[in-house]
């Protein structure tokens, strides 16, 4: 049993899915505190050839709540807006027809937080891909909020008997390799390659939402990118 544990992001880049597609399950970890200006509920796509961000407005977000308590803004027009911007700067890509159908259900989908959003971004992502990877909101578990850091962590891997644990590259630092080990777990990071495919005439511009793969590149093309990574 492999598994990962990440924040939710509203639909993330491409490494984000990476790492869903290299586990058995994938634990949102969505019962830890919101982070402001961070990528929980925005990210970059193209417009004018451009990174633009964009932004899900949340009501009265705060570093002192939960994830999973952030719930979205009052303004329902966000919606539309996105949709528009959207459809305006992608309606050229090659794979819009297809692919909009899919981010206008996750914009639309009926729910008032963030942290079920994000979830229906990478679970309707998944499926329109056709990766089979279970996702399990932390929040819904484990109940082991008296844990903290690298411990909360190991008991999740415990709580459903995993063998190897992958973690962004980024959390080389947090954790260490020998006390997975002494606990029967395989700890390994992953790092992803350089990720690059033809974005209308722009010179290409990288590391941009989940959406901006979609939109130029065919499921089968897709699958090859998320394999662009290794694990250290």
């Amino acid at each position: 049993m492999t598994i990962a544990i990440m924040q939710p992001y509203f639909l993330p880049y491409i490494g984000y899915y990476q790492l869903i597609k290299a586990v058995d399950k994938f634990v949102m970890y969505d019962d830890v505190n919101y982070i402001n200006r961070g990528w929980i509920n925005r990210n970059n796509i193209l417009v004018g050839g451009k990174a633009h961000l964009f932004t899900i407005p949340l009501k009265d977000a705060s570093q002192n709540k939960l994830i999973h308590e952030v719930t979205l803004a009052d303004d329902a027009q966000w919606r539309k807006k996105l949709l528009k911007t959207i459809q305006q700067s992608y309606q050229k890509a090659p794979c819009y027809s297809s692919v909009f159908p899919v981010i206008e259900s996750i914009v639309q989908y009926d729910t008032n937080t963030i942290s079920e959003l994000a979830l229906q971004s990478l679970i309707q992502v998944n499926e329109y891909l056709g990766i089979d990877t279970e996702i399990v909101p932390s929040s819904t578990v484990y109940t082991n909020a008296d844990l903290k850091a690298q411990d909360r962590i190991l008991d999740i891997c415990q709580q459903e008997q995993a063998t190897r644990y992958i973690n962004p590259i980024g959390g080389m630092e947090l954790y260490d390799r020998q006390k997975f080990a002494n606990e029967g777990i395989e700890l390994f990071f992953i790092k992803s390659s350089s990720v690059t495919y033809p974005q209308f005439k722009n010179d290409f511009v990288p590391w941009l939402s989940m959406l901006d793969v979609l939109m130029f590149n065919e499921v089968s093309t897709i699958h090859e990118l998320l394999t662009a990574y290794e694990l250290i």
